[in-house]
């Protein structure tokens, strides 16, 4: 009961929603946990982000999708109107407009058919992203100030327009705004270097005629800085027509309120309540593309930070490009030490200012708004200007995001480097502050964005899927929404309309077996959905700095961080038997110190680490040292806290935090300073520091490994639960699990397998379990008090009396072409080495294979195979391998004399794709990425044994 009081009094103060504390959940017998994980709930399955390119759709197509969808597994559709895709024909099928009543009633047919074959609706706000319209009025539109900085010739007189300073400072956004307004805010002549504010001189009134006539001093270097605003600077991205054009001002309440009630009252004019037919209202990525500036800026930043910010703001800003990332951090002139420093602290102002009323006006508005109609909040609450973490906290489904490959081209189950923290990581880095949130809030459903894909559309395996949502699970994340499923006409020319994310697509090679990774992900969810991530360590990364330092990031893809291998330390934290939340200094500031601990809601820290933090508040100090005074440990990595954040009275507030560090320093046990880590050895790092310092961690992992994830939860039946995940595509990974007695005792140790929905009885010798994992395989590791069971055994790579098939039939049938070929192999070979290197689809390998004797073969391993094999002996279907090792157990289904074995591989599609050079869609995702050829078929070494 008090913790639920104190939750209450937290979100009062925070205005949050009131979250579900651990003493109010529900308990769950071990039986029904485990009926669930075999048969998980409609809305434990994922989801997918359904495109409805460029709106042209129409309700036949829409009913045969939906069961489509319905039968591959997906339990419910995110309705994503957007822009018809680049390369797509759009042929005689009708576009019709956003918030049209022909529209609205497309979304009748959808609700009508999902509500009664059992899936569940989620709706975008708008479309695309930022949501907008073309009908936005001008005073609503988002603007955004640029500085342009001109460097100027001594002892000349200059004459400088302001459209000349207009065209520097153009905003290079991603779909350009025609009606974007500019006007001339300020302009200074400043000296280079500058030493102080007062040098610069304000030469704005000077203009005449929309000229700037100057003679520039014969004495030293100076520049002319322009603040410039560009109204209705930029424009939705990927919009479909009727919520294209201008983007919303995000910063205006009454704006975002405008917007949201237009778009509600518009359609349920025409279905009712949409309570009655939603899960959930979604907002994609918050990606402003660096708007900064709303009318009363300039007020509420005097207000809050208690000066005024125009003469200081042209110093602040650096050269920016596409979604107001940074593209020249030495911008303008050079700025002595004391003057940067100065102006460092005013940008964290400017910067805190922006989030706050982000959080203020949007989130806020946004999550009341969807809690007055009855429908959820599910948004990716993060992006430039916004506060990294804060906004997950109102949301009701906070979502992330996770990619297959990008940009970066990384290999997924290859690398996992700590040379750049984002290179073989599936999970993108705002997951983990995204599932942190949720878990401070008490909130199961982390929601993602799936499995991003803009580099291998067409040559992604599901095995890789499989293991880039492992990972995502390892980050917090517990629930799938694939990106995306393409709406698209049965007439549009192959491969249709295709937007972004690997191909979910009938289309598809792999489609038939799509259903497989739905259930797999479905029961981990099942599990996600009854139990919370045990965690107590918490990490303060340095934001603040980051803020102060180089402005705010395009998350969840910053380009600069100034601590890059901040998520390393999470990592290892997880990789070493641990459990790690980000929090941040708001959150440290809203926390109460209880029995040595750092408590909000039902989370409770004994340790904390500060990630280089140089800069921070004075409450955030008060608070950690009233929590290392009540025995509470915090580990400083590389620095003490050394400043203050922000302008006003900062020597006298540098004063009082340094003596607030120097009391936290006489606790020299519980305020440590450590070592920053050496470059790529964060984990073993980390193990050093753990085992001096006696970190908490749940197990113990006898030789942690980079490609070994772990978790550790707590169930509502009160069982322990770890799951594990060796995220290595062609490695194995052994190791073994010491768990400590007040976990194992009186309880068994269960293997539950979510690829096939069963459970297994693990033996522990002692306290130890022995862990062989293969490559790409994941499971659950549940204590509880159940007894019995079948034994787990692993099916064995290798036995005795082995025998291998010597000749082999080949018929490979064209899923795009129709025909079926047939070839003979003496030895098996690589399909791209042979006449069929641009082959998609599936070939079955046939073989006979001579038995003699009673002591027959029981298992049979394909070796490699590129992708899926689905194995028949005899006649009797013997099973398919999607992802791992590709051993099968035929005991029984052989016998003396001759024997049919059939191995049906279905390849992936890109080698084929690399045909189609007068194919846009072909061109724009693999003839332009120049990919390179994929194997493909049974490569083996295929062999049987006992």
């Amino acid at each position: 009961m008090m913790k639920t009081k104190h939750l209450f009094a937290l979100c009062m103060a925070l205005l949050i929603p009131l979250a579900v504390s651990a003493a109010a959940r529900k308990a769950i017998t071990t039986k029904a946990l485990y009926t669930k994980f075999q048969k998980p709930d409609t809305q434990c399955r994922p989801f997918v982000r359904w495109w409805w390119n460029g709106d042209a759709v129409e309700a036949d197509e829409l009913v045969r999708e939906l069961h489509l969808l319905k039968a591959a597994g997906i339990g419910g559709v995110e309705i994503n109107p957007i822009s018809l895709p680049s390369g797509a024909d759009r042929k005689n099928h009708k576009t019709l407009r956003w918030l049209s009543d022909e529209w609205i009633s497309m979304l009748q047919v959808v609700f009508d058919e999902a509500k009664r074959i059992g899936m569940t609706c989620d709706l975008i706000i708008g479309s695309g992203w930022p949501f907008g319209a073309e009908t936005l009025p001008v005073g609503e539109r988002a603007s955004v100030m640029l500085t342009a900085a001109v460097p100027l010739t001594s002892g000349e007189r200059v004459e400088i327009s302001q459209f000349d300073l207009f065209k520097r400072v153009d905003p290079g956004v991603s779909v350009v705004n025609r009606s974007r307004t500019p006007h001339l805010v300020s302009a200074y002549l400043v000296p280079d270097p500058i030493d102080d504010l007062s040098a610069a001189t304000d030469v704005t009134n000077r203009f005449q005629d929309g000229v700037l006539t100057l003679d520039v001093p014969a004495q030293g270097k100076y520049q002319l800085y322009a603040l410039v605003q560009f109204e209705s600077f930029a424009s939705v991205i990927n919009g479909a027509p009727g919520a294209a054009g201008s983007i919303l001002d995000h910063m205006n309440a009454t704006a975002v309120k405008h917007y949201l009630d237009h778009m509600a009252n518009t359609i349920e004019a025409k279905t009712g309540p949409l309570s009655g037919h939603l899960r959930s209202f979604f907002v994609d990525s918050m990606e402003l593309e660096g708007t900064n500036w709303t009318d009363d800026f300039r007020d509420e930043f005097l207000r809050r930070r208690g000066y005024d910010i125009m003469p200081w703001l042209p110093f602040t800003m650096f050269k920016v490009g596409r979604l107001g990332e940074v593209v020249d951090y030495n911008f303008g002139a050079k700025k002595g030490d004391r003057f940067k420093g100065l102006v460092d602290r005013v940008r964290y102002d400017f910067e805190l200012t922006k989030a706050e009323l982000l959080l203020e006006r949007y989130t806020r508005t946004f999550t009341q708004w969807c809690r007055d109609r009855g429908v959820k909040s599910r948004q990716q609450s993060y992006g430039r200007g916004f506060f990294i973490q804060e906004p997950s906290l109102y949301c009701d489904i906070p979502e992330g995001e996770s990619w297959t490959t990008n940009w970066l081209r990384h290999r997924l189950g290859e690398e996992m480097p700590d040379s750049d923290y984002r290179r073989g990581r599936g999970y993108t880095m705002i997951d983990k502050y995204v599932s942190s949130a949720a878990h401070l809030t008490g909130k199961r459903l982390v929601s993602c964005e799936e499995m991003t894909n803009t580099y291998l559309v067409f040559n992604t395996p599901l095995e890789l899927l499989k293991i880039g949502t492992d990972m995502s699970a390892f980050s917090g994340v517990t629930h799938s929404v694939w990106h995306g499923f393409n709406y698209m006409p049965q007439d549009a020319e192959f491969p249709g309309w295709v937007q972004y994310g690997s191909y979910y697509n009938e289309n598809n090679t792999w489609f038939p077996y799509w259903h497989l990774l739905n259930e797999y992900r479905a029961r981990m969810t099942s599990m996600f959905m009854h139990m919370d991530m045990c965690t107590d360590i918490a990490i303060l990364p340095a934001n603040s700095d980051l803020w102060t330092e180089m402005g705010v990031q395009t998350e969840p893809f910053p380009s600069r961080l100034n601590v890059p291998y901040t998520s390393l330390i999470w990592e290892a934290i997880h990789k070493t038997g641990g459990g790690a939340d980000y929090v941040s200094e708001r959150i440290i500031e809203q926390c109460t110190v209880r029995d040595g601990k750092l408590c909000y809601g039902d989370k409770a820290y004994g340790d904390i680490f500060l990630v280089e933090v140089k800069g921070t508040n004075q409450e955030t100090l008060d608070k950690l040292l009233q929590f290392v005074e009540g025995g509470g440990r915090v580990f400083c990595i590389g620095t003490y806290p050394i400043r203050s954040l922000g302008l006003k009275d900062h020597e006298a507030r540098d004063a009082r935090l340094h003596a607030t560090v120097e009391k936290l320093k006489r606790h020299a046990d519980r305020f440590v300073l450590l070592q920053k880590p050496e470059d790529n050895k964060y984990l073993e790092w980390y193990i050093d520091v753990m085992q001096r310092y006696n970190l908490p961690h749940a197990i113990s992992i006898e030789r942690p490994d980079r490609f070994l994830l772990q978790n550790h939860y707590r169930a509502d039946d009160r069982s322990d639960v770890f799951l594990f995940a060796n995220v290595n595509l062609t490695e194995a990974r052994t190791t073994d699990i010491l768990f400590p007695r007040a976990l194992t005792a009186g309880r068994q140790a269960w293997l539950y397998h979510p690829a096939d929905g069963k459970r297994y009885a693990l033996k522990l010798d002692g306290q130890r379990l022995h862990l062989d994992m293969g490559p790409s395989e994941c499971f659950f590791v549940v204590l509880n008090r159940d007894k019995g069971g079948t034994p787990y055994k692993p099916l064995p790579l290798a036995g005795t009396d082995s025998v291998a098939p010597t000749r082999w039939q080949v018929s490979l049938h064209h899923k795009r072409e129709g025909w079926t070929k047939t070839m003979e192999m003496d030895t098996l070979r690589d399909l791209k080495d042979t006449e069929f290197v641009n082959f998609m689809g599936d070939a079955t390998y046939t073989t006979i294979l001579r038995l003699e004797g009673r002591q027959l073969p029981r298992y049979l391993n394909l070796g490699k195979v590129c992708e899926i094999a689905e194995v028949t002996v005899n006649g009797h279907k013997v099973g398919v391998r999607w992802f791992g090792r590709s051993v099968f157990d035929v005991a029984g289904l052989l016998h003396a004399g001759d024997n049919t074995i059939e191995v049906k591989v279905t390849t992936l599609m890109g080698n084929y794709m690399q045909t189609l050079k007068d194919n846009k869609v072909a061109q724009r995702y693999v003839l332009k990425r120049k990919h390179p050829l994929r194997s493909m078929g049974l490569l083996g070494p295929v062999s049987l044994y006992r």
